[in-house]
């Protein structure tokens, strides 16, 4: 049963983040993206697997170390756990991502790829998209003081 939800997690995910790869100028899509509610699902498969190991859960939580963790993910609950909790919190990023993406004009080809990125390897895709909205930010300001200027200037 723990392999089954274990993979079963992604695949509660899996219908969003095709959304908002391929089908991200959808109306329903912007809907669904803007929903804390998508990780409803996984959270629950969460609660079933983090509930039997929940003394094991505690103490890696309340007093962490590697050991400590380690011994939890020894466990196929804890694995399953942690694997939930990771695919549920990197779904919440993507949505942000993807409106945030939207909200500047970031292209969807740019962000298709992007996104893929953030399912495989969260930190390093937030990070990327950290950096292009801040250069987006700053090219922004430049381009407004810029107009700000020539405007005083006539």
């Amino acid at each position: 049963m723990t392999g089954f939800l274990f993979e079963f997690s992604f695949w509660l995910v899996a219908p969003v983040w095709l959304l908002m790869i391929f089908a991200p100028g959808w109306g329903p899509t912007a809907r669904i993206a803007g929903s804390p509610w998508t990780v409803m699902p996984v959270l629950l498969v969460y609660l079933v697997l983090a509930v039997p190991v929940f003394p094991e859960l505690w103490t890696a939580v309340r007093s962490p170390d590697l050991d400590t963790f380690r011994d939890l993910t020894a466990l196929a609950n804890g694995a399953g756990a942690i694997w939930a909790q990771v695919i549920a919190w990197d779904l919440l990023i993507g949505q942000w991502m993807y409106r945030e993406a939207r909200r500047l004009g970031i292209s969807a080809l740019l962000m298709g790829p992007l996104l893929v990125l953030t399912i495989l390897l969260s930190p390093f895709g937030l990070l990327v998209f950290l950096w292009l909205r801040t250069a987006r930010s700053w090219r922004a300001t430049r381009d407004d003081l810029a107009t700000t200027v020539a405007d005083g200037a006539t």
